[in-house]
């Protein structure tokens, strides 16, 4: 028999060919083997969990669902499944400010004033830019709330009382444009802003200028807490002794720092646009990415509700989310149009970190290789402890994780002499121990550093404790804190 010379080529070519899928085929499912690993501890029927997608060019390469959506009714996690989404949502806001201002209805330099009279002058102009940046000065809407007495599981929270709350304050934290100091008041406001320029609710707008034309039709911003939102996933934090207790509220439906609700399948889309935007008059993701520029000339990197940081030499653009028990991640690698998703049900997740392990796998010979320094590590313990910024008083717990400082959720990585530097590179902290004690200077580009002073906690007597009870009364908050002393505490 005999076999021509073509017929030898083809049978070759063909054989190259198989060769080469298996290979593909082998090569992607070890990657997502080695995924499915960093999971594996939410792999469970008994636990919370996450869903993760992971996008290349702007096709889902891979999604999974790990962990149950309901532990009540045994619903797993898949990447349909609805979470809430926390910050998440301030650059779905921020578009929709960026779609409006296209539209005529605003400009992003109006003066927030023009559509929101309630807010008193402070003495100089707060822009809607200022807002998008959080360099307004305003004061978190967080801290007002706690100081008040309100609870976000709990209450409800009509818009009305929240702007009250807010005009009340007769000082910003400092200048608008000074500074960058995350604020969600700045994105709940912007909320507000997106309904008085337009007359539509963020919720009707959103609807139909970004999901509706994008396909996102799971994706909605919660604005009505009597809504019923199939698919949505309850969250969870763990219950001292073992399992899990809910942790979630459906009566906090106030919507632009937050109230987005969404899935990894309905996020794929948006991530497509990031790349090739189908949105308004093609200025969107330049605008959504425009550093912050301060009154001194200094660049920030937040744009309009995006961070714009680098990860191990790598430029990334994304955002995280936090509130209750859900924890939310998206992060962009544009220069390898490559992104992954991370939705979490479980307050003890990092879904920050675990889209950056899984960044790692797929990219990990495009990453810059970390090299910490073994001198600081070992003196990483030296570092734990609670921290006081003079000025403003507030504290941070410092702690250690695997070699790590965590501080503010984030994880600083080791460097020499007692530095340490975020995970995506945008920020930096340096220890340093002085005759007065421990003091950590935090640098975040292109804001001024702010130093805090390592401090203990003190045991006072009930004498001493006395001296502090009493009623104390707020005209900033028409509230009355009254102080008692319980058992050794006050």
């Amino acid at each position: 028999m005999t076999v021509s010379r073509h017929a030898v080529i083809a049978l070759s070519f063909a054989c190259s060919f198989i060769a080469k899928e298996t290979f593909a085929q082998s090569t992607t499912q070890e990657l997502e083997r080695k995924v499915d690993q960093i999971f594996a501890a939410y792999d469970k029927p008994t636990s919370p969990g996450c869903a993760l997608g992971v996008v290349r060019d702007g096709e889902l390469i891979y999604k999974r669902g790990y962990g149950m959506a309901n532990l009540e009714l045994g619903v797993p996690i898949t990447p349909q499944s609805v979470f809430y989404m926390a910050s998440v949502s301030k650059h779905f806001t921020a578009a929709s400010i960026v779609l409006a201002a296209e539209q005529g209805y605003l400009s992003l330099d109006d003066d927030v004033r023009k559509y929101i009279p309630e807010l008193p002058f402070y003495g100089s102009t707060i822009t809607l830019r200022h807002m998008l940046h959080h360099t307004s000065g305003l004061r978190e809407i967080g801290a007002l709330l706690f100081l008040v007495g309100r609870n976000l599981d709990v209450d409800v929270h009509p818009t009305a009382e929240l702007l009250d709350l807010i005009s009340r304050q007769k000082a910003l934290n400092y200048p608008p444009g000074d500074e960058f100091w995350y604020s969600n008041t700045n994105y709940l406001l912007l909320g507000m802003v997106i309904q008085r320029a337009t007359g539509r609710a963020l919720s009707q707008f959103a609807e139909e200028n970004i999901f509706k034309p994008l396909g996102m039709n799971h994706t909605r911003f919660y604005d009505d807490r009597h809504t019923v939102v199939p698919g949505r996933v309850p969250a969870y934090e763990p219950r001292t002794g073992g399992g899990f207790l809910l942790d979630w509220s459906t009566n906090y439906d106030r919507v632009g720092a937050g109230g987005l609700m969404s899935s990894v399948e309905d996020m794929v889309q948006w991530d497509r646009n990031f790349y090739q935007n189908k949105l308004g008059k093609g200025t969107l993701l330049e605008e959504l990415q425009r550093p912050a520029v301060l009154n001194n000339g200094n660049l920030f990197q937040y744009g309009l509700g995006l961070w714009m940081t680098t990860y191990r030499g790598q430029p990334v653009v994304g955002h995280g989310g936090a509130l209750f028990g859900y924890r939310t991640d998206l992060l962009h690698f544009p220069q390898q149009k490559f992104s992954v998703i991370c939705l979490c049900n479980l307050g003890t997740a990092d879904a920050e970190h675990l889209s950056q392990q899984v960044a790692e796998i797929y990219l990990d010979s495009q990453l810059r290789v970390q090299h910490a320094a073994p001198s600081t590590i070992d003196d990483a313990h030296n570092f734990v402890g609670l921290y006081r910024d003079p000025e403003s008083h507030s504290v941070v717990d410092v702690s250690k994780v695997d070699g790590d400082v965590v501080a503010w959720g984030t994880h600083f990585r080791p460097e020499a002499g007692g530095r340490f530097v975020a995970e995506q590179e945008d920020a930096n902290i340096v220890f340093e121990s002085q005759s007065g004690g421990m003091r950590m200077t935090n640098a975040v580009s292109g804001n001024p550093p702010h130093t805090f002073e390592k401090f203990q906690r003190i045991s006072l007597s009930t004498e001493e404790l006395a001296e502090y009870v009493g009623d104390y009364k707020s005209s900033e908050f028409e509230a009355v804190h009254r102080l008692a002393v319980k058992d050794t505490n006050l």
